[in-house]
């Protein structure tokens, strides 16, 4: 959950709903922010939380973390963990500091049953072995969050059981590589999403991101695969049930 929301939220939430938007799963970074999209789950209808460590905060975990995740977890309204992952991008912690935080939270969320919301950025092969040799996708499974990779990696992802997730980026002018890569992954993997509050959708690019926009990521999807927006929209909210399954149809 981004401080970004903290003076709108209301507002935020109410404009999604006129989008057309019934189900939020809000993630969180840290311990302090999964305790935090926890309460604002409970205070909003429609909205879920999940709970975990981002990569960025793996090198500061503390004591009784991963207790206080799994207890956390219990909560009706958390629908999974994450998001979790691999950032060399930004390296904020030793590598393998960070697959051992990723590590540890794939076996966590196979405990509890939830599926896991997987964050990658320039770690992709170090991620996909991970999740080989974990297999969260044979328990409750997974997505690659904000995906934006080519169609080898598409398709070694779903072969190991997880959803294929996109965001803003599949709207950009450049992207023509990453539809083509929407265009074909398997319908019943497909997601969308926005990464609020960042990459916002063309037309809105460079602007902070919310909940309404994830319209315009359904639209750019149902143009690469050639079918009716409304379908797009059924098929990832069909999807979206199926991996969070403690989120209310």
């Amino acid at each position: 959950m981004d401080g970004r929301f903290a003076d709108d939220l209301d507002d935020v939430l109410s404009r999604a709903r006129e989008a057309g938007v019934e189900r939020i799963v809000v993630p969180a970074v840290d311990l302090a922010t999964s305790r935090e999209v926890i309460r604002i789950a409970e205070a909003h209808d429609g909205v879920y939380a999940a709970v975990g460590i981002h990569p960025e905060s793996a090198g500061d975990v503390p004591e009784g973390a991963y207790d206080e995740i799994e207890r956390m977890a219990q909560h009706p309204k958390v629908v999974a963990i994450g998001e979790i992952g691999l950032d060399y991008y930004w390296d904020s912690a030793p590598r393998p500091v960070q697959q051992e935080v990723m590590e540890k939270q794939i076996e966590l969320a196979k405990r509890v049953g939830l599926p896991i919301i997987v964050h990658n950025r320039e770690s992709t092969e170090d991620v996909l072995a991970l999740l080989a040799r974990t297999r969260p996708g044979d328990a409750a499974g997974g997505v690659m969050h904000c995906f934006n990779e080519r169609e080898e990696v598409m398709r070694r992802a779903v072969q190991l059981g997880m959803y294929i997730s996109f965001a803003g980026p599949v709207t950009y002018k450049k992207s023509d590589d990453l539809r083509a890569v929407a265009a074909i992954v398997p319908e019943d993997r497909l997601l969308i999403e926005t990464d609020s509050p960042y990459l916002s959708p063309h037309p809105f690019r460079g602007k902070r991101n919310e909940p309404a926009r994830v319209a315009l990521v359904a639209e750019a999807l149902a143009a690469s695969r050639g079918v009716p927006v409304d379908e797009i929209a059924e098929i990832t909210w069909r999807n979206a049930h199926r991996l969070f399954g403690k989120v209310e149809a």
